[in-house]
């Protein structure tokens, strides 16, 4: 067993390699952001349609089990398809997302108008598996990350390139859509300004939108946490690919002082 879920329909079940770093009986929150980017990625539209923004709503803790995966659409039209995913345990919701996909049209655009190029030189596509961010839990433990800027465990903002190893589905190929939607997770952990033996940080809730689809395997979080007085923060990125910055990620944070 090798992959973060086994897919049966509507019906997703959770592996260990889903736990995130707080607690091994609970997901990372990257794990059913690539359940939602999954669902809604291959949602059919009346016409070729790309996500151009998923919010996450964390509700509460996905349990590594069993979740039941609910897609309705909200609105139908020529130009937009606006999506409500939800992920449910034993009935009981633990995930409910917006997503939003535009028309996907090619456009005769200016050369370089518009076109954020690339800070930091990506890793190639078949470099070797690299140890990755939490790698002593279960979803950190599939990932390879090469630092572009920063340092390990050092508070402050940093960039760091993440490659999914461990295939997200059972017998799928993990699309560079759900990549950049669980890389995006990343954000308060790679750009924390507290110690995690001191304290936890944990988002409530994952935005992440998109001005172009994503390309390749390794995505670049280029992320910065700001901390609050009242026990928030707001950890927010840049997303980039090999071809250049793609999109922007934003979570709201939970701060709290360990027991």
């Amino acid at each position: 067993m090798d992959y973060v879920f086994s897919v049966e329909g509507d019906r997703a079940t959770a592996t260990p390699f889903a736990a995130g770093p707080w607690d091994p009986t609970m997901q990372h929150g990257g794990a059913p952001s690539a359940l939602v980017a999954r669902a809604a990625e291959r949602f059919p539209a009346e016409r070729p349609m790309r996500v151009a923004r998923m919010t996450v709503d964390l509700l509460r803790p996905a349990p590594v089990g069993v979740l039941d995966i609910e897609t309705e659409v909200i609105r139908e039209g020529r130009k937009i398809q606006l999506l409500q995913v939800r992920l449910l345990a034993a009935g009981k919701e633990c995930v409910r997302a917006s997503v939003l996909k535009l028309r996907d049209e090619p456009q005769a655009l200016p050369a370089n108008e518009g076109f954020r190029p690339l800070t930091f030189e990506p890793p190639s596509e078949d470099e070797p598996r690299l140890p990755g961010f939490g790698a002593s839990h279960g979803f950190g433990s599939g990932m390879s990350a090469r630092i572009a800027r920063g340092e390990w465990g050092k508070p402050g903002p940093a960039a760091v390139w993440f490659r999914a190893d461990r295939p997200m589905i059972e017998g799928e190929d993990t699309s560079s859509l759900v990549r950049a939607a669980l890389t995006a997770d990343f954000c308060n952990g790679v750009s924390s300004v507290l110690d995690f033996q001191q304290w936890t940080y944990i988002n409530a809730d994952l935005s992440v939108s998109f001005a172009r689809n994503p390309v390749g395997s390794w995505i670049l979080l280029d992320a910065e946490t700001w901390v609050g007085d009242s026990g928030g923060a707001l950890a927010f990125a840049r997303l980039a690919d090999r071809d250049g910055y793609f999109g922007r990620a934003v979570q709201s944070v939970l701060i709290e002082k360990r027991g």
